[in-house]
C-alpha cells in the first residue's frame, strides 16, 4: 500500500472554474499561485517570505511594530499578497456552488479613472483595483435562480458608472465582483453581504448593516476614517489603529492618517512635488488612499485575510499561554497575536532579550534549491500500518518499507518500532463551558492513564481562557492521577492558543520524536488569539500526532444552519454558528497531523476512543530517511510491502543531525 503526504499536509487545491464563477468563501484552503488567473515567480515568493521574516525578527520581537508595505521597498511583498486574494476571489472552491450555479460577465469601455457606484442589498461586492486593468468589468453569480436581464443593472455615463443589484431571496441572492483601473473612486452600499476593497483605490466610501467590510490596499499614504453606527467596534488591523472613541447615540469611530511610517492624527495632504532622496535622486510619489467604512454591526477588517480572524477580536492583555507562544520564536503565530492586541504585545515584546539568531519551528528554503548529497538533510515522518481490518501491523523493519519523495527513491536510515514509547500530552478542556462536568473530566483522564501504555511519557494541561500545567512528562501513574485534583475549572475557552502553546513549547524540545496530543474538549474555541489557519500550519510542522475527542456542546444543532463558506457573509456566519464548527475543526487538525478525529456522543464512546487512540499510536512507525532535496512542498509516497496493508502518514518533518 502506498500513502501520500506532503509537507503543509493541507487539502489540494481546486482548480479555476472558469472566467465567471467564483466564490468569497474565507473558510477553503487552497493555493492561489496554483490558479492560472495569477502568475507569481518563484522568487518573488520566497522574497516575500524573507522579508516578512526579517521585519518580524528585527521588528516585532524588540517590540518596535513596523507597518507592512509601508514604504517602496516592501511594495513587491504587497503586489503578491494582493494577486493572491484577487486569485481566491477569482478561484471557486469546489462545493462552494451548486451544480447549477451561474454567472454572467460584462464588460465596459470607460476611462482609466473612473467613479464606481454598487449597490447590493443582500449579496456579496469585490472590488479590484489593478494597474493593468484598463476598462471596468462586472461579474455576477448566483447560486440559486437564473440572473435576469433585469436583475443587475448598469449604467455608463463617461467615467461614472451606476451598478445596482436587485435583492433576491437569500438563496437566490446575486454575488458581484468588479474589476476597475487603479486609482479608482469607489462607493459601496450592502446590507448583509460581505464587502471586500482590494488594490490601489483613491477612494472608498463603504456602508453595511451587518456586513463584513475587508479593505486590502496600500497603507504608504492612507487616510482612514471607520464607524459604526449600533454596535461596539469589531476589528482587525495589520497595523496598529489609534483608540476607539466613543461619540452621542452610542456611535464609534477610529480615525486617523498613516503617512509613511509614522501613525498621524493629521490627514495626510497631497504632496506638491516629489522629495529628493539622499542620493540626490527622486522618491516615488505615494499616492493617497482615503478609505471611509461605516457599519451598524459588522467587522472592519484592515489589510488582514479574513481566513485569519480569530474568535474574539477585542484587545486584551495577553496570556501566560500567549506570552510563551510569543517568546517561543513561531513566526506565523507570534504575528496572530500581535493583531489582535498590538499594544500589549508590544509592550510586553520590549521586555524580552533580543535572540542571537531567527527563531523558528521549520525554516524552509529558496524554491528549487538543494542540498548537497555530500551532506543530505534528515527528515522524519509517522507512518501508521493496518491491514484490512484495521488491525496493526507489527514487526516491520528499514527493508519493508519503501519511500519516494516527489517522485525519487530516499534512503530509509532507520525505523523505529510501533511498541517504542510515546510523548503524550493530554489537554483538557475545564473552561465555563464544561465546567459543570469537571468530575467527568477528571475520571476521563484517569481512565486515559491506565489505558495509555505504561511506557508513555504522559503530561497533562488544563485550558479554560489560559492553559495550567497541572504535570509535566512523567510515567508515574499515580503521580499523573494525583495532579489531577489541582485542577482550576471556569472560564472562556482559549483551545487553539493551548494547542499552540503545546506544539510551539512543550513538544518543540522534542521534534522529530515520537509525540501526540490527546484533547478532550466540546471544541467550540471562543477566546483564542491564534484562529484555526494558523494552528494548522503549526501542527504541520511539528510533526505531532493530534487526537481531537470532542464531546459535542449542543447548544445548536449543526444541521440548523447553512456552512458560513456558502452564506452572504462567512466571517459572520462564523461567529453566529460557533458551536457548530467544532466537528469539522477537529477533522482538520486530525487531517493535518496524520492523527484521527473522535466524536464523543455517550459515555461508552469515550473508552472506546481511548482504546483506538493507544492502538493507533501502537501502529506508528517513526521513519527517518535521507533527502537530497529541500523544496518549499515536500511530497513524499511511503510504501509498506506487506499484502493489503493500508499507510496514514503524519507531516514531514526535518530533524537536526548528531
Amino acid at each position: 500500500m502506498i500513502a501520500d503526504c506532503n509537507s503543509l499536509a493541507t487539502p489540494k487545491a481546486p482548480r479555476c472554474s472558469g472566467p465567471t464563477n467564483f466564490s468569497l468563501s474565507s473558510t477553503q484552503s487552497f493555493d492561489p499561485l496554483k490558479c492560472g488567473r495569477v502568475s507569481v515567480p518563484a522568487r518573488d515568493k520566497q522574497k516575500f517570505v524573507e522579508q516578512g521574516r526579517e521585519r518580524l525578527t528585527l521588528g516585532t520581537l524588540t517590540g518596535k511594530i513596523e507597518r507592512a508595505m509601508l514604504s517602496q521597498k516592501y511594495a513587491p511583498a504587497r503586489a503578491l499578497r494582493t494577486a493572491l486574494f484577487v486569485a481566491a476571489l477569482l478561484c471557486l472552491p469546489a462545493g462552494s456552488f451548486p451544480a447549477g450555479a451561474q454567472s454572467t460577465l460584462r464588460e465596459f469601455d470607460t476611462p482609466e479613472k473612473v467613479s464606481v457606484s454598487i449597490a447590493n442589498r443582500n449579496g456579496r461586492v469585490s472590488v479590484i483595483a489593478a494597474d493593468d486593468q484598463k476598462k471596468v468589468t462586472v461579474n455576477a453569480s448566483s447560486a440559486g435562480a437564473m440572473i435576469e436581464p433585469g436583475d443587475v443593472q448598469t449604467v455608463v455615463k463617461g467615467g461614472n458608472v451606476d451598478i445596482d443589484v436587485r435583492a433576491r431571496r437569500d438563496q437566490d441572492r446575486i454575488d458581484v465582483t468588479v474589476r476597475v483601473p487603479a486609482r479608482s473612486r469607489i462607493r459601496i452600499a450592502s446590507g448583509a453581504g460581505s464587502v471586500d476593497v482590494v488594490g490601489n483605490v483613491e477612494y472608498a466610501d463603504v456602508q453595511t448593516n451587518t456586513g463584513t467590510i475587508h479593505a486590502d490596499v496600500p497603507l504608504d499614504r492612507l487616510n482612514f476614517n471607520f464607524l459604526w453606527h449600533a454596535s461596539r467596534p469589531r476589528f482587525l488591523s495589520d497595523v496598529e489603529l489609534p483608540e476607539v472613541k466613543e461619540k452621542a447615540g452610542g456611535i464609534f469611530t477610529i480615525s486617523g492618517s498613516l503617512d509613511g511610517d509614522q501613525l498621524s492624527k493629521k490627514k495626510a495632504k497631497k504632496e506638491k512635488k516629489p522629495k529628493e532622496s539622499e542620493a540626490g535622486q527622486t522618491a516615488p510619489t505615494r499616492e493617497l488612499v482615503s478609505l471611509n467604512l461605516r457599519t451598524e454591526r459588522g467587522v472592519i477588517l484592515l489589510n488582514v485575510d479574513p481566513s485569519m480572524v480569530p474568535s474574539d477580536l477585542h484587545e486584551r492583555p495577553l496570556t501566560e499561554a500567549a506570552k510563551a507562544i510569543v517568546r517561543s520564536g513561531d513566526l506565523t503565530l507570534i504575528e496572530a497575536i500581535r493583531k489582535v492586541s498590538p499594544k500589549m504585545f508590544g509592550d510586553y515584546a520590549k521586555t524580552l532579550p533580543p535572540f542571537e539568531k531567527e527563531p523558528t519551528l521549520n525554516r524552509g528554503s529558496a524554491p528549487m534549491q538543494f542540498v548537497t548529497t555530500v551532506a543530505p538533510q534528515t527528515m522524519r515522518i509517522h507512518a501508521s500500518v493496518t491491514d484490512r481490518n484495521g488491525r496493526a501491523i507489527g514487526d516491520l523493519k528499514s527493508s519493508d518499507f519503501t519511500i519516494l519523495e516527489n517522485g525519487s527513491e530516499r534512503k530509509v536510515m532507520s525505523v523505529a518500532p510501533a511498541n517504542e514509547p510515546f510523548n503524550l500530552v493530554m489537554l483538557l478542556d475545564v473552561s465555563g463551558s464544561v465546567e459543570e462536568r469537571l468530575d467527568f473530566i477528571r475520571k476521563a483522564a484517569r481512565d486515559f492513564l491506565k489505558t495509555a501504555s505504561p511506557q508513555d511519557r504522559i503530561s497533562i494541561i488544563s485550558f479554560r481562557d489560559d492553559i495550567q500545567v497541572i504535570s509535566n512528562f512523567s510515567t508515574d501513574r499515580r503521580l499523573l492521577s494525583k495532579k489531577l485534583d489541582e485542577i482550576e475549572a471556569g472560564g472562556a475557552t482559549a483551545l487553539y492558543d493551548s494547542l499552540a502553546y503545546v506544539l510551539s513549547n512543550t513538544l518543540k524540545p522534542l521534534r522529530g520524536d515520537r509525540t501526540a496530543i490527546v484533547v478532550l474538549s466540546d471544541g467550540d474555541d471562543n477566546k483564542s488569539f491564534v484562529p484555526l489557519p494558523a494552528l494548522l500550519a503549526a501542527t504541520s510542522e511539528s510533526g505531532a500526532l493530534i487526537y481531537p475527542l470532542y464531546v459535542p456542546s449542543g447548544l445548536i444543532p449543526e444541521n440548523s444552519v447553512a456552512k458560513p463558506e456558502i452564506t452572504a457573509d462567512p466571517l459572520r456566519s462564523r461567529y453566529l454558528t460557533l458551536t457548530t464548527r467544532a466537528d469539522e475543526d477537529g477533522r482538520k487538525l486530525a487531517q493535518a497531523s496524520g492523527g484521527v478525529y473522535y466524536p464523543i456522543h455517550r459515555l461508552e464512546d469515550l473508552q472506546r476512543a481511548y482504546d483506538d487512540v493507544v492502538a493507533q499510536l501502537r501502529t506508528a512507525y517513526t521513519i527517518t530517511y535521507a533527502s537530497n532535496s529541500e523544496p518549499t512542498h515536500r511530497s513524499v509516497k511511503v510504501r509498506a510491502h506487506r499484502d493489503g496493508s493500508s499507510v496514514r502518514l503524519s507531516p514531514v518533518v526535518g530533524v537536526a543531525t548528531p
